[in-house]
């Protein structure tokens, strides 16, 4: 098992610890880009890039290293219109299909005015080096044997690529839940790189509330016979216990009332009724003969929700990466290694949001209880001239998600304030 170590020369800011520059990469070493020949720099673009090593916050070298990204929109003649979004747990690089309403022309994630840049992080599957991906020295998938990456490996990382693309600075970044942990970690890594961060629904450290939850949706998957300690079979991975732990994760992203608000005690028309023998169907199979000394209870629309939404998460979803980015987020904390140890908690916290770069926006969700508003409370009083915008919504945490209105008119006035040469 391997244990993160609190390396200094990964931590930077203005008075802290120096960061050891990146190693860098040019034409002639082994780096590929593999772009889609229809597209062109105006247009959506979906890439890759590959590293032949890169070194881990925990001390391991992970050899051949791929990043996939996407970008949108065209860099200006001074390349400084970048906007990074970062993308949040279970999100990925297509920005659209998850934050789609904020992006377009008008709106906060404008193509015609920004060129917008968002990568996958450690660990995703969706094409970033993960447990899926070939160890090199086995020749078979990594599965639970991946090291573990921090969301600073994932900052870092990143940051080659746009590098390699030509960046010289990103004019604001963006990102929601461990997106926006991303976007904390982005200002004080490099600071000078930065003008502007807006970050929602996020905490400056992963909270013991958040990590015991992380713990029960853990068990619930160790308990799947299917999972074999995480060397499960391909065509035989463990399907119920990722959706019952995607189900009591949408417990969670969401509040009491938004449940229901949107549910109540509505039951399903269709499917009246569901014996106990039938807990894992979401509706009895048509012509089988029902016990007639069986009990049956009204399926719920709340539960039809969560089985419809845990299922089809599951088979989008790969478990061992699930498990491991739930663990890189239990690392977060902006503290680690930036501050001497003999202060105390609150006075590290303090001054390590002090050193950050000022005048970002952070959004919060009332109703959030995962991330709670006093976490972006504490955020926008300890960084310099910070604005707080709180949403008012049932949404709960997800409300960096689903208030869409509101979130892109919050997010788009503070564009427009902070950079009017582009809006």
């Amino acid at each position: 098992m391997h244990h993160l170590r609190t390396v200094h020369r990964y931590c930077c800011g203005p008075g802290l610890p120096a960061l050891k520059a990146p190693e860098r990469f040019n034409g002639k070493q082994n780096l590929s880009i593999h772009q889609s020949p229809s597209s062109s720099m105006s247009l959506e673009k979906n890439s890759s890039f590959t590293l032949p090593k890169f070194d881990l916050e925990c001390g391991i070298t992970l050899p051949s290293v791929n990043v996939s990204y996407k970008t949108w929109g065209t860099l200006n003649a001074e390349r400084n219109n970048v906007m990074v979004i970062c993308h949040p747990f279970t999100g990925c690089a297509d920005v659209g299909k998850w934050w789609s309403s904020l992006m377009g022309c008008g709106k906060a994630f404008d193509p015609r005015r920004m060129f917008i840049f968002c990568a996958n992080a450690l660990g995703s599957p969706f094409g970033t080096t993960s447990p899926l991906s070939i160890n090199p020295s086995t020749g078979r998938p990594y599965g639970p044997d991946f090291p573990p990456t921090t969301i600073r490996d994932d900052v870092r990382l990143h940051k080659l690529v746009l590098d390699h693309i030509g960046i010289t600075s990103i004019a604001v970044l963006i990102g929601g839940s461990m997106g926006g942990m991303a976007v904390l970690e982005w200002q004080l890594c490099f600071p000078g790189f930065i003008r502007r961060a807006i970050a929602m629904a996020t905490c400056a450290k992963q909270s013991a509330w958040c990590i015991a939850w992380g713990e029960v949706k853990r068990q619930i998957i160790f308990t799947d016979a299917a999972f074999k300690g995480g060397y499960y079979s391909p065509d035989c991975p463990p399907t119920q216990g990722l959706a019952t732990a995607r189900m009591a994760g949408l417990l969670t992203y969401r509040s009491s009332e938004s449940y229901e608000e949107r549910f109540g005690r509505r039951t399903q028309e269709i499917c009246r009724s569901i014996s106990y023998q039938d807990e894992n169907d979401a509706c009895p199979k048509a012509g089988r003969a029902v016990d007639s000394q069986a009990v049956e209870y009204p399926l719920y629309a709340a539960q039809s929700y969560l089985r419809y939404k845990g299922s089809t998460f599951a088979a989008n979803f790969d478990t061992n990466c699930y498990l491991h980015i739930m663990r890189k987020m239990d690392t977060h904390d902006i503290t680690r290694g930036r501050v001497v140890d003999f202060l105390d908690e609150d006075t590290a916290l303090a001054a390590v949001l002090g050193s950050m770069p000022a005048r970002p926006l952070i959004i919060s969700i009332n109703s959030d209880v995962l991330c709670p508003p006093k976490e972006q409370k504490q955020l926008a009083d300890g960084i310099p001239e910070a604005e707080l915008v709180t949403i008012s919504s049932v949404a709960g945490h997800d409300g960096f998600l689903v208030e869409s209105e509101r979130i892109n008119t919050a997010v788009l006035k503070y564009l427009q304030h902070e950079f009017p040469e582009f809006y």
